[in-house]
């Protein structure tokens, strides 16, 4: 019975003829139930009456450059949970695979696997009754060299040569990092990682300059993608503000990011666009606590450190008593608080609509662990697909421009009055959105740069 059947090891290159993908590495996981391609930029689309999607494939791991448009039947639309707790929507596709000399029609999902090591995973439901796999081998049925795969992809597109871009961050392992860098040099760009903490600067009124750890000087920068931690936002920024001086375009400006730190100021800026938000006291003294709690309607109610992010230094106090407790704990070391209504429909839930150069590209619900009022992804809080109503889209939008930001995160919940803003972020991660919605958001954040300096 053995005799019919193809033997693999735990790693082999394979093909799809119907999508053009000449050669692809695939990891062999019989652990696995499902198939998954990589996939980016997923749209479905009607096709002579038929359900079909598109997408884009980058075949070659660490070779962002080459990029294969393809187009398949969709069959299917299922909720795959990751291991990390993102729920996915993810379309399926059914087309043929080609591995060594046979070939059969299998089911793929097609999902961002730019966090993975392998563009391809053959799971068992695709081997069953045609495979048998030896975990301890690789590559049983060969392999090509790096020129063989420079010829298999000759004609596939390549992303245009075009603007060097530097990535002013601190750390170059986040996800977010490392995916736009990935997205500027699939689009052909010169990119850099620039650790904010190793950059320091010249002022001068002749010869202003930055200059990195090692003396060398950072010059001939067409543009920056600021992403500053909130623990280094003055020096960040005051970085930031330096590129604004040399003439480097900057995605989201100094000034831009500064205001949106500061959460009353950027409250008070939001306000005075028209844009609805949940009741909010502020005060200095203890003494007007109280006041303060009756001023948001009464317990429960949030308080909220101005210094706090990604769900920290926020806390619910379920009753008066409580709320009094921790108002006064915060003002006794003279920290800057917030207090606001809780919005108890709301369910543990709210939506972040991400928005780039005034368009919203996606938007996800991120629902808070049970017994957690938090839905931060950073806080174990869930990511699921939900598609905003025109209202939500039009309130993120104009809170972009009231803070005069290119890139935005803008968290939105849903109460009886309509939905209301909390919080504008500057710096949105993309781990939590781009999982569950397949976007290439990265991508996005590039194109504006791209737009910017007229590149099509």
């Amino acid at each position: 019975m053995s005799l019919n059947k193809v033997i693999l090891g735990s790693e082999e290159w394979c093909s799809f003829p119907e999508l053009g993908i000449p050669t692809i590495k695939a990891r062999v996981d019989s652990g696995a139930k499902t198939s998954a391609l990589h996939a980016i930029n997923i749209a479905p689309f009607i096709k002579n009456e038929s359900n079909w999607v598109r997408f884009d494939i980058n075949p070659i791991q660490n070779n962002l450059k080459t990029v294969i448009h393809c187009e398949a039947p969709l069959i299917d639309k299922r909720i795959v949970k990751s291991s990390s707790g993102f729920r996915e929507h993810r379309y399926v596709i059914q087309t043929n695979l080609q591995i060594g000399d046979a070939t059969w029609a299998i089911e793929m999902t097609l999902t961002n696997r730019d966090s993975m090591g392998f563009r391809m995973l053959l799971g068992r439901e695709a081997m069953s009754g045609r495979v048998l796999v030896d975990p301890e081998q690789k590559y049983l049925l060969g392999q090509p060299t790096s020129e063989s795969l420079k010829e298999l992809y000759v004609n596939s597109e390549k992303a245009p040569t075009g603007l060097r871009i530097g990535v002013l961050a601190s750390n170059p392992e986040l996800y977010s990092n490392k995916r736009i860098m990935e997205a500027g040099e699939m689009r052909g760009h010169e990119m850099h990682f620039l650790n904010i903490k190793e950059c320091y600067m010249k002022l001068d009124a002749q010869t202003p300059e930055i200059h990195y750890r090692g003396g060398i000087i950072l010059n001939q920068f067409d543009a920056i993608i600021p992403r500053i931690r909130p623990s280094i936002t003055f020096y960040g920024c005051a970085l930031t503000r330096q590129f604004e001086a040399l003439k480097v375009y900057s995605l989201n400006s100094a000034n831009a990011i500064t205001q949106s730190r500061d959460k009353l100021f950027s409250l008070q800026l939001l306000l005075n666009s028209g844009i609805g938000i949940p009741t909010t006291g502020f005060a200095n003294s203890p003494l007007d606590t109280n006041d303060l709690i009756k001023m948001v309607g009464g317990s429960p109610l949030i308080v909220k450190l101005l210094e706090g992010t990604q769900g920290k230094g926020v806390v619910l106090a379920e009753t008066k008593k409580a709320a009094e407790s921790v108002i006064n704990a915060f003002k006794s070391v003279n920290a800057n608080i917030l207090v606001q209504e809780f919005i108890k429909e709301a369910n543990g839930k709210d939506l972040r609509l991400f928005v780039i150069d005034g368009k919203v590209v996606a938007t996800i619900q991120r629902e808070a662990m049970p017994g957690e009022f938090r839905a931060n992804i950073h806080l174990g809080g869930t990511a699921s697909i939900i598609k905003a109503t025109a209202e939500e889209k039009k309130i993120a939008i104009k809170a972009a421009k009231a803070m005069d930001l290119k890139v935005a995160g803008v968290d939105i919940i849903r109460s009886s009055k309509g939905p209301l803003l909390l919080e504008v972020n500057s710096s949105p991660g993309l781990e939590g959105i781009e999982g569950a919605t397949n976007k290439d958001i990265a991508g996005e954040m590039i194109k504006a740069i791209e737009k910017n300096f007229k590149i099509k």
